[in-house]
């Protein structure tokens, strides 16, 4: 039998300690350290110094054509860096009523007609789950549904009914006998946790989890919860936008800062194939403050509206607000709009919108911005047909950005006829269709668009 080993751990931040303490010696918080027991294997369990070692060299490590899993969601396996990997635990997180339950009920019926999936649920009862799985058109007979709150028997039950793909609706319901603390905790959201990471390395299941989110937007529980899983996505759009986009914040199989776009409908999450143009206003004519750009997301160039208003301060301190972009960014080019460019938005309040929920990160939307609040100050609308990109220096310079050809390409296929980029982003060879026209300062840059 393994020998129980008592050590107490924090409720508030997680640390473990070996002896009970008034005070935790990592947070400093006072009455928070909670008994948790936890095993140790038998001596005879060890292995001998005459055994084989257990490590492998990278060439000994033979590699699995059937690596990866195609979840039935094109825009999800794209996120996941190609489809889900054996053994690898995913986590879900998001608003209330954003579609975290949806989204993987949907992959699992999908995954279901191709291998045993079981969805264990902590928040629903399994009729609830059903009600909500008719509603969305899922009528699958393979999917294994169950209404559990204790890890070890979501395990036990995967282990009998053999699931290869392991749901888990949510984390912070779940509770598991090592640690006498309430479900949700810290101790209770880690252990549990690391139970289902476990079973998931031992057995080769994928297991995904869904975790609730605080007002700050971040996963509830330990930081560390993040760091153990091998995949962390999050949907960021407004939960009363119809369209939501899922990003891949952390990925040990594929490439980080990846999206996928969905649109709500009445079942479900639809894929959207061609997220571009659903982030275009189109406007019928052209409109003051409103540029177009190309961003780039992951693997995937995205056109995207970036819109600016200034109207005259209502205060003694004008606002600087951007939604879906840097505000110290923007704080950033105005004082070089100002310096190389001789525009002054002093006296006015300013306001800077990514159409569509997106955020762009990138310095690639410096130029359009500054476009877009030139065009708006100055009551000149940009051509409809034209999209630009490029980072701004502080000097005033257009610096050029990566995967230029890329974005063009992109541009290309939406219907534009012009781009505005930096002279270094300018391809050796004329694209058929497309005007490109190279500009090095901000300057030019007003000259050109206007």
């Amino acid at each position: 039998m393994a020998r129980p080993k008592v050590s107490y751990v924090c409720g508030s931040c997680g640390a473990r300690t070996p002896q009970w303490q008034g005070q935790c010696p990592a947070c400093q918080a006072w009455n928070t350290l909670e008994m948790a027991a936890s095993s140790v294997a038998p001596e005879s369990g060890r292995r001998t110094s005459a055994a084989a070692p257990a490590s492998r060299t990278v060439t000994q490590v033979t590699e699995d054509s059937e690596l990866r899993a195609a979840s039935g969601i094109g825009e999800l396996d794209r996120v996941l860096g190609g489809g889900l990997v054996a053994g690898s635990v995913v986590l879900l997180g998001g608003d209330p009523g954003i579609g975290k339950s949806t989204l993987l009920l949907q992959a699992a019926d999908a995954l279901s007609r191709d291998q045993p999936v079981l969805y264990a649920s902590g928040e629903e009862s399994v009729r609830q789950v059903a009600l909500r799985a008719r509603r969305l058109g899922l009528e699958s007979d393979t999917l294994r549904l169950a209404a559990e709150t204790r890890v070890e028997s979501v395990i036990e039950e995967a282990q009998s009914v053999r699931a290869r793909v392991l749901v888990i609706d949510s984390i912070q319901t779940m509770h598991t006998e090592l640690s006498e603390s309430s479900p949700g905790s810290a101790v209770q959201v880690r252990e549990s946790a690391a139970r289902l990471v476990r079973y998931a390395k031992a057995s080769g299941t994928t297991v995904l989890i869904i975790g609730h989110v605080t007002k700050e937007g971040l996963i509830a529980g330990p930081r560390i919860l993040e760091h153990m899983v091998d995949t962390v996505l999050y949907f960021e759009s407004d939960p009363g936008s119809r369209f939501r986009v899922v990003r891949a914040v952390k990925n040990r199989f594929g490439a980080a800062n990846e999206i996928g776009v969905f649109a709500m409908v009445d079942q479900g999450l639809k894929e959207v194939r061609n997220p571009s143009a659903i982030f275009l206003s189109k406007h019928e004519t052209p409109v003051p403050g409103s540029v177009i750009t190309v961003a780039r997301e992951g693997s995937r160039p995205l056109l995207v509206e970036v819109q600016a208003l200034l109207d005259e301060a209502q205060g003694m301190s004008p606002r600087r607000v951007a939604v879906g972009f840097e505000s110290s960014r923007l704080a950033l080019l105005l004082a070089v709009l100002h310096r190389h460019g001789g525009i002054s938005s002093s006296g006015q309040d300013v306001f800077v919108n990514v159409v569509g929920g997106v955020r762009i990160g990138e310095t690639a939307a410096d130029l359009p911005a500054v476009l877009a609040v030139f065009s708006s100050l100055r009551n000149r609308p940009v051509a409809t047909d034209m999209v630009c990109f490029g980072e701004l220096g502080l000097t005033g310079e257009i610096r050029p950005v990566p995967f230029g050809e890329e974005r063009l390409r992109e541009a290309l296929k939406q219907g534009f006829r012009r781009a505005l980029v930096p002279k270094g982003n300018v391809p050796r060879s004329a694209f058929d269709g497309l005007a490109v026209e190279g500009v090095s300062r901000l300057d030019s840059a007003l000259q050109a668009a206007f």
